[in-house]
């Protein structure tokens, strides 16, 4: 099993270095694949940020590289939770701390406009400061 890093899933997604992107594409087709909740998330943020990737078009990337039959991605009820959250209207990263949090019963935050979201998704108590 490989894990691999944001660049490879970006290089994969965009295809923006023919070369690159044809190397990460060989890693992921010829291996099984471990992919963090971590590179998940960075991955999310560079390409909205980076690339202006549509919210849909990522998360339907998402949703088929989940379905890979050789990927495995760590914690992946939580981050399969945060991507449905993320498409209800959470912002991804507040979605995946959200969802990791599903261990506590409260979750506290000084960001209102995530807590007002929130409360409509989650079981969890949202608790404003």
């Amino acid at each position: 099993m490989i894990s691999v890093d944001t660049n490879i899933l970006v290089r994969v997604l965009t295809k923006d270095d023919p070369v690159q992107a044809e190397q990460a594409a060989a890693i992921m087709k010829e291996n099984d694949i471990f992919i963090s909740k971590t590179v998940i998330l960075e991955t999310e943020w560079v390409l909205r940020y980076t690339y202006k990737t549509d919210k849909q078009v990522i998360i339907s990337a998402f949703q088929k590289l989940f379905g890979l039959p050789n990927v495995q991605i760590e914690d992946f009820a939580n981050v399969s939770q945060a991507v449905l959250w993320h498409e209800q209207g959470l912002d991804f990263a507040d979605a995946l701390h959200l969802s990791s949090s599903r261990i506590a019963n409260k979750f506290a935050t000084f960001d209102t406009a995530f807590a007002k979201k929130a409360e409509t998704v989650s079981e969890i108590s949202i608790i404003r400061v």
